[in-house]
Order: structure tokens, then sequence, then C-alpha cells
């Protein structure tokens, strides 16, 4: 019996800071930063190089009202720094589950994460270390969206994995349309102009024009990553 081989050697998986909250109002519940972590544990022992990006929204959202008319440029920061805490939560609930995890991050704050350095995140994955990069582009005005888009093509990633709430991409919101349908497959000419708002216009772009492969699927979906990296029919794949 020949046992099936991942379809994707070096992913990146695009995790939002809200995916983290479970049925919390904000802040990290540990029941699914656990469960999460478990199934990249899976996909790593398949042999797939793992690096992740993860928002901070669940953490800004606690402070959102604070933020009403803050400068912009100074809510974004902080918005990065949640992402740091999330990629510190993140990388110890996979020390604690036996992977090995490095946190770079996109400001110097080297007290507490290493910078940023693009050869030495590769060499990391190399050698079967999970890779999280935190704090976004570094950039305030860009969305952890495009420092995936940005991550992934810098890294070589085969693929840019979305985790969402739903299982893919619909024609229509699936919750309120009963007729909606799950696309397979989406080129990125057809998803900009269905106006779907798979990711960001300018993480789009960056997908689109380096050929990075987009699949959107279902964090919540027990199996469902593992599902992803072995090819199967799982999720949406936007493609060039």
């Amino acid at each position: 019996m020949t046992i099936a081989e991942p379809a994707h050697k070096r992913i990146l998986l695009k995790l939002s800071g809200e995916a983290l909250m479970g049925d919390d109002q904000f802040g990290i519940n540990r029941a699914t930063i656990v469960r999460m972590v478990n199934e990249i544990a899976e996909v790593t022992r398949l042999g797939v190089q793992v690096a992740v990006v993860i928002g901070g929204g669940n953490i800004f959202r606690g402070v959102a009202g604070g933020a009403v008319g803050m400068d912009r440029a100074t809510a974004d920061y902080m918005g990065m720094l949640a992402t740091v805490m999330n990629s510190l939560a993140l990388a110890d609930t996979m020390e604690k589950a036996g992977l090995t995890a490095r946190v770079m991050s996109a400001i110097a704050i080297e007290q507490v994460v290493e910078p940023y350095v693009r050869p030495k995140a590769l060499q990391y994955l190399e050698e079967g270390k999970v890779v999280i990069f935190a704090a976004g582009t570094g950039n305030p005005f860009f969305t952890t969206d495009t420092a995936a888009a940005l991550r992934g093509a810098e890294i070589g990633a085969e693929l840019v994995l979305k985790a969402t709430k739903v299982d893919g991409v619909y024609s229509a919101d699936p919750k309120l349309d009963p007729a909606a349908t799950r696309y397979s497959k989406l080129s990125f000419d057809e998803a900009i102009s269905k106006n779907l708002g798979i990711m960001d216009a300018t993480a789009f772009a960056l997908c689109r024009d380096q050929k990075l492969p987009v699949k959107v699927f279902s964090i919540f979906k027990h199996g469902a990553f593992k599902r992803v990296v072995m090819g199967e029919d799982e999720g949406t794949l936007v493609y060039a």
C-alpha cells in the first residue's frame, strides 16, 4: 500500500486573531488554540514546512473603543503588537505540543522575539521548525493578509492558506442563501470580477502577480487543514 504524499512541501498559513477567541468575546481561548496547534502538528508530521502569519483582532478588539479617533498609524502599531502577543501564545502552545517554533517580528523587540531575517527563516523551515511571522509587514496601513502574501512570496511558499470560519468561497452567503454553492476553484480574475472579498486588494494583487495560489478553508472544520495539504477537495483554490 502506497502512503499518500502531501501535495505541498512548504505552505504559509494565515490565521485571524479572532480565530483564537473561540466563543469568547476577546482574548485567547485555551481550548481553541490547543486544537489549532494539534492540527498544525499533524501537518508538520507529514514533513510539510509550515509558516504562520496571525492577526491581532482578538486582542485589539478589547481596546478598540479607546482607539476611536486615534491616529491610524498609531492604531496600526498597536495592532502589530497584538500580533506579537498572539504569536508568543501560539509558539508556547506549539512547544508544549512537541513542536519547535520560532517567532520572527517585523518590528524590533529583540528582548522578546527575534527580528525577521529571510535567510534565517528559510533555515528554520528547512530544519522542520514552525516559523511564526509577527507584527505584520512592520508598516502601518498594511493588513496581516498583505503580510501573509508578502512572507509567502519571500519564503517561496507553494500555497497561502487563508483560514476562515467558512469552508470555502461561496456564490452567496451560505447562512442567508441555502442555494449558495461552494466554488472548488476560481481564478484571481474571476474572484475580482465577482467581488468576492477573499483578501484585501493589496494582498490579493500581490498573490496574483507572484502567481501564488490561495486556498480558503475553515480552520474550525476538524481535519480540513490536513486535507488541504494533501490536495483533497477541501475549501476553495484561487489560482493565477
